[in-house]
């Protein structure tokens, strides 16, 4: 099932894993296993890909980061089948994808020749291109009558939605704000008349989607195969400045 209604959806070159993702998705409707369980199934996946990022099995590395990426697919996937949405799983999948994502380039500094200024320069980097791209998807979503879990300002706890516990959404929220709250605020400042756009063209959401996680880790994992691990911090640095790029590309089509 689609986060978009049909004729506004657009190749997200992050969402490669998606037919695989339904297809786990749908193997599991009708058994015991939740959403929650196929996160901490991804948390796992990335786990053993820092793991054999660190012994240095780079083909491993990826194949588990492509792994993570399917089942950081599927668990969305399982809620929309099962009709359980949940404000309790979207933010435990934020929170389990940021801690992620530090693990993966602390375990990259520690096999290339990079600093640490230059490490959580990345990481910076890496959260605020991610941010961007959710800001925009989210806004064609809500825009567009799509997946209305997320929401475009992350600045109040929801309420608990049926079967889950309020107090489960407060906690997971409260670490949410804690983790992203920074990345939010920074791209909201940098384009806050984006909620107001009037559309966002399918290949200008192709573009952005370069940002999104997935294609972020399968491009860490390429990068490890070729031999390219001493490039992949300054890369993404360098990546960064695309964020204004899409930002005024943004504002154009929008004029």
């Amino acid at each position: 099932m689609s986060k978009l209604p049909k004729e506004h959806q657009f190749l997200d070159l992050s969402d490669y894993g998606r037919p695989v993702a339904r297809i786990i998705a749908n193997s599991l409707k009708h058994t015991s296993f939740t959403p929650i369980h196929v996160t901490i199934s991804f948390i796992i996946a990335g786990l053993v890909a820092i793991v054999c990022l660190l012994n240095q099995y780079y083909w491993a590395t990826l194949f588990f980061l492509v792994l993570k990426s399917i089942l950081d697919a599927a668990d969305g996937e399982l809620a929309r089948l099962k009709k359980t949405p949940s404000y309790t799983g979207r933010y435990f999948d934020s929170v389990a994808d940021i801690i992620l994502n530090l693990l993966i380039l602390i375990a990259i500094w520690h096999v290339s020749s990079e600093s640490w200024f230059l490490t959580v320069l990345a990481f910076v980097g890496l959260q605020l291109q991610g941010t961007l791209y959710n800001y925009y998807y989210v806004i064609l979503r809500k825009n567009k009558s799509g997946d209305t879990t997320s929401r475009i300002f992350e600045n109040e706890t929801p309420i608990a939605l049926k079967g889950e516990s309020q107090r489960s959404v407060n906690i997971f929220f409260t670490l949410y704000s804690l983790l992203y709250g920074v990345f939010d605020r920074i791209i909201y400042a940098l384009d806050r008349k984006a909620e107001n756009s009037n559309s966002f063209p399918n290949w200008f959401m192709t573009a952005v989607s370069t940002f999104g996680l997935g294609f972020q880790l399968l491009v860490i994992g390429c990068m490890l195969v070729l031999g390219l691990r001493d490039y992949i911090i300054p890369f993404f640095i360098g990546y960064s400045l695309f964020i204004l790029i899409f930002i005024l590309l943004r504002r154009f089509i929008n004029r």
